[in-house]
């Protein structure tokens, strides 16, 4: 999400700086944007002496200081509570004064992540979807505190980026994820009982659903992991049974099978 994030910032004209917790975690992110940007050439997007000009005003560090001038921060991190809280609280400490803080959290809530810093009037969700190059949703989530000033500026970043922004509410998984992961929890649940396999359950929701992938094959593409997450995101939020992980779900993840980035998940890669 991260570089895919960068990516579409620098084919806009924007000037981005970018802070990971580790140089080779930069230089994948790195060599990711680079790709994507050549892709862009290929599709007619960006000639490439506008490439060039992009990847010059792309800045990389493992310091969060590298970030502390920028106007607007976004955090794409781990889905992890405990781990962006942390990131929050640097960041706040170092950020200067008027910057807005973004986070791309696809669940977690925004008014509990803005209270770890001192300005959560300038705090707010902006959920991109992957990849990011590609898809044009945006959701725009204020939290409890957050100013309309706030939201009307993160709008005009994501329209400038050719996205289409939509305002939702802070409750667990949004929109997006309150009605796609129970889908995909569902599925898992119809492959653990022996309903179907894989193949059969993902063949019938593209094929008399219209879906572009079926739940099974984009769980692998989003990461069992992630998904795994969003449940417990869900399931401690609303307390319902209903948002209960398949056990299916938690036992692959414990055993490392997490999808696409691990080479296999549900299908092998």
């Amino acid at each position: 999400m991260g570089h895919g994030i960068v990516q579409v910032l620098l084919r806009h004209g924007y000037s981005v700086a970018l802070s990971d917790a580790s140089e080779s975690f930069l230089a994948k992110g790195r060599g990711r944007i680079e790709k994507g940007l050549a892709r862009d050439v290929e599709k007619s997007r960006l000639t490439a002496e506008q490439r060039d000009e992009a990847l010059a005003r792309l800045t990389t560090s493992t310091s969060l200081d590298s970030v502390a001038a920028a106007d607007f921060i976004i955090e794409a991190i781990t889905e992890n509570f405990d781990a962006k809280a942390s990131v929050w609280r640097e960041l706040d400490a170092r950020a200067k004064p008027g910057v807005i803080f973004a986070s791309n959290t696809s669940s977690i809530s925004i008014t509990r992540l803005a209270a770890v810093t001192r300005r959560p009037a300038q705090f707010l969700g902006l959920h991109f979807f992957n990849p990011v190059p590609v898809m044009k949703l945006v959701e725009i989530v204020p939290g409890l505190e957050t100013l309309p000033d706030t939201v009307d500026r993160s709008e005009k970043l994501a329209l400038s980026l050719e996205k289409t922004p939509v305002r939702v509410n802070d409750f667990p998984g949004f929109i997006s994820n309150r009605v796609l992961m129970p889908m995909i929890n569902e599925a898992i649940y119809a492959v653990m009982e022996g309903v179907a396999e894989p193949q059969a359950v993902d063949a019938v929701m593209k094929l008399g659903m219209n879906h572009p992938m079926g739940p099974l094959e984009l769980a692998d593409f989003i990461g069992l992991d992630v998904c795994l997450d969003i449940m417990k995101v869900l399931y401690e939020g609303f307390h319902d049974s209903k948002y209960r992980p398949c056990p299916l779900l938690e036992k692959m993840v414990a055993a490392g099978r997490l999808g696409r980035k691990t080479g296999r998940g549900f299908y092998s890669y």
